[in-house]
């Protein structure tokens, strides 16, 4: 069976040149059929703050509104976006730079009201087109995914980058043995945030609603390991997270 790794790159990689780079680098070495999805979050609260523009987070994730979507528009499917595709060519990586509007392949629905939040310009997404991204990757050529979606009615949508790589995981999954890999700057889940060698090796979903009730998993970290099993439930081979310089190592937590 083929078999397909997505790695998704979080903000504080994205902002920090030297780990972006080292990133990138592992990516380039990764054989075979891949994808990379990044996020930008960091990014887009530094220029909103530079056109006073307020950021407002709940639980880790963006309240996005008009002025926002603009703002997070530009950033992840401009200058993050192809800032890494550029970057990927000149490792010899044949990169295709998307949104979720590009060639129709990922759409979503704007989020109602949760919990009485209203999360403004965000969208949950509904449908991922993974036979037109294994085309692509049958022909070598590697989808590099911003957070941003669109409705189908003409309105782009920001989208946590964690979900957008776990639903491609899961719509690549019905053709492939896919293994999804969230990297960001810490070794894995931390059982004490401030101690790197803390990495909790294996989380189940009844380990998660321990952790998440006794505040171990908190903040962003919450919709990270949402999104790894969701994958997982849905039959995604392997999911791991794990810092970006592991690619390819053992290590790291492992979603069960």
């Amino acid at each position: 069976m083929k078999k397909i790794i997505i790695i998704k790159v979080g903000g504080a990689i994205v902002e920090h040149e030297g780990q972006l780079n080292q990133l990138l680098d592992q990516f380039a070495q990764v054989d075979g059929p891949k994808i990379l999805v990044h996020g930008g979050g960091r990014r887009a609260t530094k220029v909103a703050t530079s056109l006073s523009i307020e950021s407002k987070m709940v639980d880790g994730r963006r309240i996005t509104d008009a002025d926002m979507l603009k703002v997070v528009t530009m950033v992840y499917g401009g200058l993050v976006n192809k800032d890494i595709v550029a970057r990927l060519q000149a490792r010899g990586v044949n990169a295709l730079g998307l949104t979720g509007a590009d060639a129709d392949v990922i759409r979503s629905h704007r989020r109602p009201l949760k919990n009485g939040i209203d999360y403004g310009f965000v969208g949950d997404v509904d449908h991922v087109k993974g036979d037109l991204l294994l085309t692509w990757l049958d022909q070598g050529i590697v989808p590099v995914i911003a957070p941003l979606t669109h409705d189908g009615q003409g309105h782009m949508l920001n989208t946590n980058a964690d979900t957008m790589a776990s639903e491609t995981a899961k719509a690549l999954a019905a053709y492939a043995d896919v293994t999804l890999v969230y990297c960001f700057e810490k070794p894995g889940v931390l059982s004490d945030p401030a101690d790197d060698n803390s990495v909790i090796p294996v989380i189940t979903r009844t380990d998660f609603d321990r952790l998440t009730a006794d505040g171990t998993i908190a903040g962003g970290m919450k919709p990270k390991v949402e999104n790894a099993l969701a994958a997982v439930s849905a039959g995604v081979g392997r999911v791991i997270i794990t810092q970006a310089s592991a690619i390819g190592q053992e290590g790291g937590t492992v979603i069960q």
